[in-house]
């Protein structure tokens, strides 16, 4: 009924949060001589990863849930709130299902970030060792 309510919410934060740290980077970027060094991607892109995959998600949910009527363009905008017996369902489904959606996006985007290091490890590696030739 409102599961995307929950990836929606920690989508905003995850952009407030990339917003700051992209401009702390911003800040504390300084200019340096170009080295045939492989660089670790910033961490204000893999945020901006984990905000594409939840904004994807909770809109995706969302046009999923006005196809099937439960979302509504008059107030009060979720059909579930019209009857109380209806809202605490909806308030269940959130706290379970919203939830587990929203830890099963992080946690994929975890792995994206674990992966994405260890490819940019293992090519580091491979241009130190072809420049020691």
């Amino acid at each position: 009924m409102a599961c995307f309510l929950v990836p929606a919410a920690e989508a905003v934060v995850a952009t407030v949060v990339e917003k700051a740290v992209e401009s702390k980077e911003k800040n504390e970027e300084t200019p340096s001589v170009e080295t045939e060094e492989v660089s670790k991607v910033p961490f204000s892109r893999k945020l901006k990863w984990l905000t594409y995959l939840l904004w994807g998600g909770a809109i995706l949910l969302a046009f999923e849930h006005i196809w099937h009527g439960e979302v509504v363009p008059w107030f009060p905008f979720l059909t579930a709130m019209g009857d109380p017996g209806d809202a605490a369902e909806m308030f269940s489904e959130m706290a379970t299902v919203g939830v587990a959606m929203a830890v099963l996006i992080t946690v994929v985007w975890i792995g994206m970030c674990v992966v994405s290091d260890m490819i940019l490890r293992r090519n580091s590696g491979k241009v130190s060792r072809s420049t020691n030739l």
